[in-house]
């Protein structure tokens, strides 16, 4: 029998990769929810959003915050799905699980680099950047991540 099938716990060598994934799917899920808080409380997003645009009133910032929470979100379950399906390669020993990793990583420093750097009509960035650094934060797990699977083949 395959070592997969008969173990039901991780390796020694796989909890290291193991626990920076719940790392990385704690990050995505804090960058997600987080916008949302920011929302309800100290309203960062929305004074980005009118300071790069003086002349929106109340209804234009309010419907640019929630085009911001859409794709926040859409990210976000994107990066929680891909934390879970690289989780569960690894678990289960799979061979491919270092390369979906490594995809997922390069997808996620496109996704923040262009948080962090895109600017809009304005001229100014989009996201506001205390955002888009927390974007970037599921990267670092990811980077670990890579690196940990790459070294227990």
């Amino acid at each position: 029998m395959s070592e997969s099938l008969t173990t039901t716990r991780p390796a020694d060598r796989h909890r290291a990769a193991l626990g920076a994934l719940v790392a990385g799917l704690v990050l995505t899920v804090l960058a997600t929810v987080y916008p949302y808080v920011d929302r309800a409380t100290t309203g960062l997003l929305a004074r980005h959003v009118a300071a790069s645009y003086p002349a929106y009133g109340g209804a234009e910032v309010d419907a640019a915050v929630t085009a911001y929470l859409a794709i926040l979100t859409t990210v976000g379950v994107l990066g929680v799905a891909t934390w879970l399906v690289v989780a569960g390669a690894a678990r289960a020993g799979k061979r491919w699980a270092p390369w979906a990793a490594a995809l997922a990583l390069a997808g996620a420093v496109c996704w923040s680099v262009a948080a962090l750097t895109v600017t809009d009509t304005s001229g100014d960035v989009g996201l506001a950047p205390a955002l888009g650094w927390l974007q970037a934060l599921p990267c670092v797990a990811g980077a670990v991540t890579v690196v940990l699977l790459w070294r227990r083949r």
